[in-house]
C-alpha cells in the first residue's frame, strides 16, 4: 500500500492501554480533553527530566566532599553532560521514524532508573561521570521531543500558552529541586538519599509516560494546523498526503539562516539563566556571604517570577496572535535587568532583598521572551515544512546544549577565581572561625616572614620583622631588644625579676646596701635560688649595656604582647599552619579578584541578551495584532471553502 492511503489502516487503530506501549499514534486528532491530558504528561515528564539534572547542583557541595572533587573538575562533569546531550539532541531528529512519544516514555523510564539506582552506587569519580553523562544522552532525545508533542497536539493560536507550560519544565525542575533539597538536606546530608528521592518520584511519573502518552499519526503531525476549526480539514487532508514526500531532504530544509539563527540565538540568550541555574549558590556565597538556604531562596524568586511570566505571557500572545513584539519586549526588561544587576556585583553589602527584586525583574523578561520564542520557532519551521519539526527541533536543541557547553566552559575561564574559593574557602572558613586571632596575625606578619620562622624559629631578622609589625614599634628598637634578649637572656631575666624602683635605686647608686639587698632577696624569691647565687646573678646583670637596656625598657610593653601574639600561632595544627600557608594567600587574592572576574562575566551575559534581539527579524509570525486578525480571518474563510468543496466532491463508491 502507498503512502498515499487512507489513514485509517488496522495498523493505524486507536492504541490501547497494552497495544500502546509501543505503538502510540493516534489515527484521529483528539478532542480537547484527552489533548489537554498528554500535553499535561509532557509537561510533568519535562519538569522530571530537568529536576533529575537539576539535583547535581543541588548536592554539589556533597558531591565535591565526597568523592574529593575539584571545582573545575565538578563544572567538568557538566561540561562532559551538555555536550554528550547535544549530540543526543540531534540523534532525537533522526529517531524521530520510531516515534516521539516512545523516546519520551521510555526515556524517561530510562533516566529514572539510572537516577535511582545506578548513581547511588557510584564509588568514584569516573563512575558518577560515566553515568552522569548517560543520563544526559538520554535527556538530550527526550527533551527534543518533548516539545514536538507539545507543537502537534497544539495549533497555531494555541501555541504560545502550550509553549509556555512545557518551558515550566527547567522552570519547575529548578524550583522542586531547590524546594525538595533545602527541606531535607539538613536530616539527609548523603547526597545519595536525594538521587533516590528523586529516583522514585520520577519513576512514578515515568510510569504515568509509559501508560499514557500518545502522539498524532505522521499524516496528522505533519500538517500546520492554525486553528482548532482546522481539524476536519487535517483529517480530511490526511487521506491523501504523502507523508514519505514531506519527510525527504528534512534536514537540508532546516538548516537554513532562519532556523539556526534563531537557535544560536536563544541559546545565547540563556546563557545568564543557565548560570544562575548552576553556580547561583556559589556566587552568592563566594561574593556576599549569603548561607546555601539563603541563595536557594533567593533564587526560588527568580524560578516563581518566570513561571509565571511563561503561563500568562503564552495566554496574552495568543489572544494578540502575534510573538515578535513581546521577544523583543520581554528581551529589553531582561537586558534593563542584567544591566541593574551589574551595578550590584561589586557591592558586598547588597541585601537579599535587592538581588531577590532584581532577579525577579530578569525572569520576568526572560520568561516573556522565551515562551513566545518557543512558539514562534515551531511556527518557523513549520513556514518551511512541518513535517520537519522533530528535526527543527533537534538543531535547536543540539544548538542550546552546545551552547551551554561552551558556557560552562567559558565561565571556568573567565572566573577562575570561583574554582580557588569553591575548593579551598569552606576549609580556610573552618579554620578561620577557630582561630581567628592567630590567623590575624599570620595576615597581619606576612605568610612570608611566618614561612621563614617556620623553617628556622631562631631565624633574628624573621623575628624582627615580625615583631615590628606587631608591635608597632621601631625597627631599630625591636633590633636592639631582640639583640639583648639573644646576647644576655639569663641576664635579662634577673633584671626583669627586680622591681623597677628597686632597680632604678641600684643603677643609680650601685653602692646603695639597702637597694642591693632588696634586689637580691627579689631575685633568690623569683628563682628560688641561694642569697650567694642571686648576689652572682645581679653582679653578671651589671655587663649588660644601660644604653640598649634603656632602649629595650621603652617597648617592653609592645614586644611583651608581640611576642606572646606570635607565640600563640603555635596553638593552631601542623596541618592547618600548612593549609593556611600553601592555600591562604591564594584565597585572600581570589576574594580580591572574584568580583571584578564575575562582573566580567555578567556583561558577556548581557551582551549575549543584546545579540539576540536582530533575530527576532527573521522569525516568522506579525508585529500587529490587527494583521495577525486579519490573517487569521482570511484563513478561516479559506479553512471554510475547502471544506464545503471536499463536500461537494462525489465521493468514491465502497
Amino acid at each position: 500500500m502507498s503512502s498515499t492511503s487512507a489513514a485509517v489502516r488496522p495498523s493505524d487503530a486507536a492504541p490501547t492501554l497494552l497495544t500502546g506501549l509501543w505503538r502510540r499514534k493516534l489515527p484521529h486528532y483528539p478532542e480537547t480533553p484527552a489533548r489537554s491530558w498528554y500535553l499535561f504528561i509532557v509537561v510533568v515528564v519535562s519538569i522530571a527530566q530537568y529536576y533529575q539534572l537539576f539535583v547535581a547542583g543541588a548536592v554539589g557541595n556533597e558531591l565535591i566532599a565526597y568523592f574529593d572533587l575539584t571545582f573545575r573538575y565538578f563544572v567538568g562533569i557538566f561540561i562532559a553532560g551538555s555536550a554528550f546531550g547535544a549530540a543526543a539532541s540531534v540523534a532525537a531528529g533522526l529517531l524521530d521514524r520510531y516515534g516521539r512519544a516512545n523516546i519520551v516514555a521510555y526515556g524517561t523510564v530510562i533516566v529514572s532508573l539510572l537516577t535511582l539506582f545506578a548513581v547511588p552506587q557510584t564509588t568514584t569519580k569516573e563512575a558518577f561521570l560515566v553515568v552522569y553523562c548517560l543520563i544526559s544522552i538520554v535527556e538530550g532525545a527526550v527533551l527534543v521531543a518533548t516539545p514536538a508533542i507539545v507543537r502537534d497536539f497544539s495549533p497555531q493560536l494555541g501555541r504560545a500558552s502550550a509553549m509556555g507550560f512545557w518551558t515550566l519544565g527547567p522552570v519547575l525542575g529548578a524550583l522542586v529541586t531547590t524546594e525538595i533539597s533545602s527541606a531535607t538536606l539538613a536530616d539527609h546530608p548523603d547526597w545519595q538519599y536525594h538521587y533516590r528521592l528523586c529516583g522514585v518520584i520520577c519513576v512514578a511519573i515515568s510510569i504515568l509516560g509509559l501508560l499514557g502518552l500518545r502522539e498524532l499519526s505522521p499524516a496528522l503531525r505533519d500538517q500546520i494546523m492554525v486553528s482548532l476549526r482546522d481539524k476536519a480539514l487535517v483529517e480530511a487532508r490526511a487521506r491523501g498526503l504523502d507523508v514519505t514526500a514531506l519527510e525527504r531532504h528534512q534536514w537540508k530544509q532546516m538548516l537554513k539562516f532562519n532556523i539556526i539563527g534563531s537557535a544560536l540565538a536563544i541559546s545565547i540568550f540563556l546563557a545568564f539563566f543557565y548560570t544562575i541555574v548552576s553556580f547561583l549558590p556559589v556566587y552568592m556565597a563566594t561574593n556576599f556571604g549569603f548561607t546555601a538556604a539563603q541563595a536557594n531562596a533567593m533564587g526560588n524568586w527568580y524560578w516563581i517570577s518566570n513561571a509565571a511570566a511563561l503561563v500568562l505571557t503564552g495566554i496574552v500572545s495568543d489572544y494578540l496572535k502575534v510573538r515578535k513584539p513581546f521577544m523583543i519586549f520581554g528581551a529589553v526588561l531582561s537586558i534593563i535587568g542584567v544591566y541593574i544587576f551589574l551595578g550590584y556585583t561589586d557591592r558586598p553589602g547588597t541585601d537579599y532583598y535587592t538581588f531577590a527584586i532584581v532577579l525577579s525583574f530578569i525572569a520576568i523578561g526572560t520568561g516573556i521572551a522565551y515562551s513566545c520564542w518557543m512558539a514562534s520557532f515551531t511556527e518557523t519551521v513549520e513556514e518551511r515544512n512541518p513535517a520537519a519539526t522533530a528535526v527543527g527541533l533537534a538543531v535547536w536543541g543540539g544548538t542550546l546544549r552546545t551552547v551551554v557547553t561552551f558556557v560552562l566552559f567559558g565561565l571556568l575561564i573567565v572566573v577562575t577565581a570561583a574554582g580557588t574559593l569553591v575548593n579551598y574557602g569552606p576549609k580556610l572558613q573552618e579554620i578561620s572561625s577557630k582561630y581567628h586571632s592567630e590567623i590575624a596575625t599570620i595576615q597581619k606578619v606576612g605568610t612570608e616572614t611566618m614561612a621563614k620562622l617556620g623553617e628556622n624559629p631562631n631565624d633574628q631578622d624573621a623575628q624582627v620583622a615580625a615583631l615590628t609589625k606587631l608591635s608597632g614599634a621601631a625597627e631599630a628598637d625591636i633590633r636592639t631588644a631582640v639583640s639583648l634578649n639573644s646576647r644576655f637572656p639569663q641576664e635579662l631575666a634577673t633584671l626583669q625579676a627586680v622591681d623597677t624602683s628597686v632597680l632604678t635605686k641600684v643603677v643609680v647608686n650601685p653602692d646603695d646596701q639597702e637597694a642591693l639587698a632588696t634586689a637580691v632577696g627579689q631575685i633568690a624569691r623569683k628563682f628560688n635560688i641561694p642569697a650567694d647565687q642571686a648576689a652572682a646573678r645581679l653582679q653578671a646583670a651589671q655587663q649588660v649595656p644601660v644604653n640598649e637596656l634603656a632602649v629595650a625598657s621603652q617597648v617592653s610593653a609592645p614586644l611583651t604582647k608581640a611576642t606572646a601574639e606570635l607565640q600563640a600561632v603555635s596553638n593552631i595544627p601542623a596541618e592547618d599552619r600548612e593549609y593556611l600557608s600553601a592555600h591562604g594567600e591564594e584565597v585572600v587574592q581570589a576574594r580580591e579578584d572574584s568580583a571584578d572576574q564575575w562582573k566580567t562575566w555578567w556583561w558577556i551575559c548581557l551582551v549575549a541578551q543584546i545579540a539576540f534581539l536582530p533575530f527576532v527579524f527573521f522569525m516568522s509570525g506579525y508585529w500587529s495584532p490587527k494583521k495577525a486578525e486579519e490573517a487569521a480571518a482570511a484563513h478561516d474563510a479559506a479553512v471554510d471553502r475547502e471544506l464545503s468543496a471536499m463536500a461537494a466532491e462525489p465521493q468514491p463508491a465502497r
